[in-house]
C-alpha cells in the first residue's frame, strides 16, 4: 500500500505538538545559527537525552552536526514571533533577539519556558531527516506558563485550549 504524501502530512499533523528554536554556533566563525523545530522529544531520564530532527535540506545541517552543543529553547505561546524568525530564511534572525550564553557558549534564548544545553552524542539516518540525540548538560524551567503549540499547520489558540488535571 502506497501513501500519499499529502495525507501522510495531514495525518501527522492532528498531534500537537510544542515549538522550540534549536541553537548552536558554527564551528570556525562560531556565529550564532538557530531553526524552529517541532518535532523534538525526551529520550531517556538516565542518563538525561533528549532528540530532535532537522530535514536534510535544512541550510545550518553542519553547525549542528560539527559544534559538538546544542540548545533546546522550549517557546511560551508569547514567541510565536520568534518561532516565525526562526522558521525563515532570513540572514537577519539574531537582529534584537535577547539571549545569554551557559557552558558550551550555545545562544539561550530569553523567555522561554524552559532551556536545556545539550552536548551531542550521536546523528542518526532517518529518511529526509537526520535525528540529533544530546546530553543535557544544563537546564532551567519557568513554574507556569503555557507553551507554543502547533497543530493542524497552525499556532494553536491558547485562550481556545483547556488543560485538564490528569488523574
Amino acid at each position: 500500500m502506497s501513501l500519499d504524501p499529502r495525507s501522510f502530512r495531514k495525518t501527522l499533523g492532528c498531534f500537537a505538538s510544542g515549538v522550540t528554536v534549536i541553537t548552536t554556533l558554527t564551528p570556525n566563525a562560531k556565529e550564532p545559527v538557530g531553526v524552529t523545530v517541532s518535532a523534538f522529544s525526551s529520550l531517556s531520564l538516565d542518563p538525561p537525552l533528549v532528540l530532535f530532527c532537522l530535514g536534510n535540506n535544512t541550510s545550518s545541517m553542519e553547525a549542528f552536526k560539527t559544534f559538538g552543543h546544542f540548545a533546546i529553547n522550549i517557546l511560551s505561546e508569547h514567541q510565536r514571533d520568534l518561532s516565525i524568525r526562526f522558521a525563515s530564511r532570513s540572514d537577519d534572525k539574531w537582529q534584537g533577539v535577547v539571549r545569554t550564553e551557559w557552558n558550551s557558549g550555545v545562544p539561550i534564548l530569553s523567555g522561554c519556558l524552559a532551556n536545556l544545553e545539550c552536548s551531542l552524542v550521536n546523528v542518526i539516518d532517518g529518511g529526509d531527516h537526520q535525528i540529533f540525540v544530546g546530553k543535557v548538560d544544563r537546564l532551567k524551567h519557568q513554574e507556569g506558563g503555557s507553551p507554543l503549540v502547533y497543530f493542524r499547520g497552525s499556532y494553536m489558540d491558547p485562550a481556545s485550549a483547556r488543560l485538564t488535571d490528569v488523574v
